[in-house]
């Protein structure tokens, strides 16, 4: 079976982020198709993103999530934005702006 890996190009919040995604990793369609979905910080390299510290996340999800969300550009960006929130990544956006003594 022929493999179909999508891949995108976004900026988010000033970081160059690109998405991978196939919607039938194993192989397989239809209601229980497993998708995988790489998120990864291209510019600058390597950069922080709210739910991964090295700039690269592999996720496994339903493929019919991925389409109700809008497609895996909506989703990773969804993602992002909602991880975005969260206390942890405020407060180290917080501290990467101010600069250190030490």
């Amino acid at each position: 079976m022929k493999r179909a890996l999508e891949t995108h190009r976004i900026t988010w919040q000033g970081i160059v982020v690109e998405i991978r995604y196939e919607a039938a990793w194993f192989g397989t369609n239809g209601p229980f198709s497993t998708a995988h979905l790489e998120v990864e910080a291209i510019e600058p390299e390597q950069s922080e993103l709210p739910f991964t510290e090295t700039g690269y996340r592999s996720h496994f999800t339903s493929a019919d999530d991925v389409a109700e969300a809008g497609g895996p550009v909506a989703y990773a960006r969804a993602w992002l934005d909602h991880a975005a929130r969260s206390p942890a990544w405020k407060d180290r956006q917080e501290k990467a702006r101010q600069l250190s003594l030490f």
